[in-house]
């Protein structure tokens, strides 16, 4: 007799069962697998670790894979609307009946083994996947990699997108630490795809060590743009190049950098799936993601980004400064209290026109009195604070608006599921 009935009885079970709510070890996610799926034959699989740029490289694998006509699993983490988003098949998100029915084998063979809420669904994900006739599946480390739940499976390609300073009290502190961690995705003799401009030596030291076949942005593999699109290339034993390819769907110069080290990711993979050239362009184009660069037009337009980390906004302000340095830019933000909050408000403000901190409905959310000691240790006094909820925070900002600014939502994952809510509640109000 399954433990529940529905999705949300699951995964609000998931949340307290577990006395941590992060968890890295591989050891109790290792044995439940086995027991639950002990001769499962693995898909061709891709695991991409990173700080920033998972999910729009995951994003770019799916849909070119999908265009050349590939059955694509793909599991991500955080979700923006509803849990199913982590685990999609050809671009769709599996039922609440399938991730049921996954968590009941779970609970069925897990006998005393306590496991965390993204170890859960990290394993229904496996689960899923395998009995689903899939051609390729992509994975993507929730934190780190040596430890993550995600690292139990060997894959066939590993990618690394960047390394920057996040999740501090998992990780270490320096990059050299975070991409130690990493790393712990690479097998021996596995190709080791690796997007960072600058990548720490903890990295390469790593892939010598287990022998692991690196491949490099701007050593082994680059782009060149030019007036008409951009050009990819690479010089390993494969020597391959994809000239005029168009520009990405997804917006930000960083996107060609997430989008080249997916190529390199998938010329790598060609001894399990070949993909012509024909898919490449038409992925590039047909890719989509949430809560990156996303932009909701009228007169008064919102641009809604997940960015959490100095890294991150970084690439925010710099995108800002060149697609909107004309207009008055208001911002609807909040994080995370584990974040570098005053980092990340130094980078930006330039930007900002004013500030509208909006409160989260999670105790891991910053508290009011602790983000105005962040801004006014930063010597920042154009924020309004004590909103009571993300709508109020919002409607402050477009009533403070005029036609002709922006309004940006960023600082997290939760933030831009809030904003995205909130338009829907209101379009359904317009509508009745």
């Amino acid at each position: 007799m399954a433990r529940f009935n529905s999705l949300e009885e699951w995964l609000e079970w998931q949340e307290k069962v577990h006395s941590r709510e992060i968890d890295l070890g591989l050891e109790k996610s290792a044995a439940v697998f086995k027991a639950l799926n002990s001769n499962a034959i693995k898909p061709p699989t891709i695991i991409v670790a990173g700080t920033n740029g998972k999910g729009s490289c995951i994003a770019f694998l799916e849909s070119i894979y999908r265009a050349q006509g590939y059955r694509v699993g793909a599991y991500t983490s955080p979700h923006i609307l509803k849990y199913n988003e982590r685990i999609r098949i050809d671009g769709e998100s599996v039922s609440n009946d399938k991730i049921c029915q996954a968590f009941e084998r779970i609970d069925a063979i897990r006998n005393d083994v306590s496991l965390s809420y993204f170890e859960f669904g990290t394993l229904a994900a496996l689960d899923i996947f395998w009995r689903s006739n899939l051609d390729i599946q992509l994975l993507e480390i929730g934190l780190g990699g040596r430890l993550d739940a995600v690292n139990i499976i060997d894959a066939d390609t590993v990618l690394i997108t960047s390394v920057s300073i996040d999740h501090v009290d998992w990780l270490g502190e320096t990059r050299e630490a975070i991409g130690y961690e990493k790393a712990g995705v690479f097998r021996p003799g596995i190709p080791a795809v690796i997007g960072d401009l600058d990548p720490p030596k903890s990295i390469l030291k790593s892939a010598i060590e287990k022998k692991s076949s690196l491949r490099i942005i701007n050593k082994n593999f680059g782009f060149k743009r030019n007036e008409i699109g951009w050009d990819w290339f690479c010089n390993t034993d494969k020597h391959r190049k994809y000239l005029s390819l168009p520009e990405p769907a997804l917006k930000g110069n960083h996107q060609y950098q997430n989008a080249s080290t997916a190529l390199m990711a998938i010329v790598e993979m060609e001894k399990h799936l070949l993909v012509n050239e024909a898919a490449v362009h038409q992925g590039l184009q047909d890719v989509q993601i949430q809560g990156r660069f996303q932009l909701i037009d009228g007169d008064i337009p919102v641009l809604l980004d997940v960015a959490h980390n100095p890294h991150a906004v970084r690439l925010l302000f710099d995108y800002l400064s060149q697609m909107y340095s004309d207009r008055k830019i208001h911002a609807v933000f909040s994080m995370m209290k584990d974040k570098d909050i005053k980092g990340v408000i130094g980078i930006i403000n330039p930007a900002i026109y004013h500030w509208y901190i909006s409160p989260l409905k999670t105790p891991r959310a910053v508290n009011q009195s602790d983000m105005q000691d962040c801004f006014e240790q930063c010597s920042i006094s154009n924020v309004t604070l004590g909103y009571k909820s993300f709508s109020e925070s919002y409607l402050a900002a477009e009533e403070n608006a005029v036609v002709g600014d922006l309004i940006v939502v960023f600082g997290s994952f939760l933030l831009v599921s809030e904003y995205l809510l909130f338009g829907a509640q209101r379009q359904i109000i317009l509508e009745g």
